[in-house]
């Protein structure tokens, strides 16, 4: 099955792979892809740095889903008979929203918003990209708003990191020196309860502020959300296996990001997750038989229908362009070696003339013509 087949059937693609290899463009094209095909797609990416800002040819994006409309996207050359919804993930506003519908009531969550502890750790949970991105994911495919969702990930060694965000945030309020204060009669009872104890005043002379008592609270107003938590990731993560969910490796030819995809690819099939292809991006595209040659007929005849100079320049670059195309396509004999049976589609080098909508568009017509 070819990758256009596998991602027609799919509702959620989540795109990986290493820096450099044209994630966020290669992402930006699926979603023009399957808009194309007439259906509604949000495209995410967690990437701060305005990298899908960039190939959208946008000067920002929102934190919440916003339509491009299609005069916008009318110079990718891609006729399109769906939507391109696209945001940039807000990591703390993503947790707090996590929060919000989690909490039972308004007097719940203004506890925990106010909460001094929560603040600095809702910074450093929101901060987590990965977890805050599948929770987005899960909220936007329970809204039933879209028809199909793509994910544009961070660069990473290890995509595990990624698959393991739920299990990481649960690690978390499964702690035993929490479980203490999560307690109805551990510390954070006995603590909250005796605010005049001699250890709490001592602390407040110390540091300025009743921190013991700040935590026991902390933990008083989520207690109540500790089961909400663990159902929320178990969601979370059975969304990831769900089979509607397929990731697709992002690579370039060159021997390292090869590399790093065979390695994604690897703890993928561990983990029982459906690779559903390989875009191979930046390829030097030849026949089968191309090699690198050092004949010098070739030169000698450019040389004698161009002169010297001309000929010896045109030839040189002949000779470096077969040497590159074989090399790229070594690179590709070893990503289909060892992904037997993952469908490998290649995206040829590109103009670099063309505009950034030009592009996602001629990325979108190889990935899905």
């Amino acid at each position: 099955m070819s990758l256009d087949a596998v991602l027609s059937e799919r509702r959620i693609c989540i795109c990986v792979g290493a820096g450099g290899v044209g994630k966020t463009t290669s992402a930006a094209a699926i979603a023009l892809g399957l808009a194309a095909k007439g259906r509604r797609v949000a495209l995410i990416t967690i990437d701060p740095s305005r990298r899908l800002a960039g190939a959208l040819a946008l000067d920002a994006l929102a934190s919440e889903p916003q339509l491009l409309s299609a005069e916008h996207l009318a110079p990718s050359g891609v006729a399109l008979r769906g939507e391109v919804w696209a945001m940039v993930l807000d990591p703390k506003r993503t947790f707090d929203d996590l929060i919000r519908g989690l909490a039972v009531d308004q007097a719940t969550r203004d506890r925990v918003f106010t909460n001094r502890i929560y603040r600095e750790i809702s910074g450093a949970v929101g901060g987590s990209h990965e977890f805050t991105a599948v929770a987005k994911l899960f909220e936007l495919d329970r809204s039933g708003q879209f028809d199909a969702i793509v994910l544009d990930t961070p660069p990473s060694r290890n995509t595990l990191d990624f698959l393991r965000a739920p299990e990481h945030l649960m690690q978390f309020f499964d702690a035993p020196a929490l479980r203490l204060f999560l307690a109805p009669a551990g510390l954070g009872a006995r603590f909250a309860n005796r605010a005049g104890a001699p250890a709490m005043a001592l602390m407040r002379r110390l540091i300025g502020i009743d921190l013991l008592g700040e935590i026991a609270l902390f933990f008083a107003a989520v207690g109540s959300l500790v089961g909400g938590f663990r159902e929320r990731a178990a969601a979370v993560e059975a969304l990831l296996r769900d089979r509607g969910t397929t990731f697709v490796l992002i690579s370039s030819p060159e021997r390292e990001p090869v590399r790093e995809s065979i390695a994604f690819a690897a703890q993928l099939r561990r983990a029982d997750l459906e690779i559903g292809g390989v875009l191979v991006n930046r390829v030097a595209m030849s026949t089968d038989d191309d090699a690198p040659s050092d004949s010098p007929a070739t030169e000698l005849a450019l040389v004698a229908a161009l002169g010297e100079r001309l000929g010896g320049i045109v030839a040189a670059s002949a000779e470096r362009a077969v040497r590159q195309a074989h090399q790229d396509q070594l690179g590709v004999a070893r990503l289909r070696g060892q992904l037997d049976g993952v469908p490998l589609t290649l995206v040829p080098r590109l103009d670099r003339s063309l505009g950034e909508l030009e592009t996602l568009g001629a990325v979108a017509r190889r990935l899905f013509d």
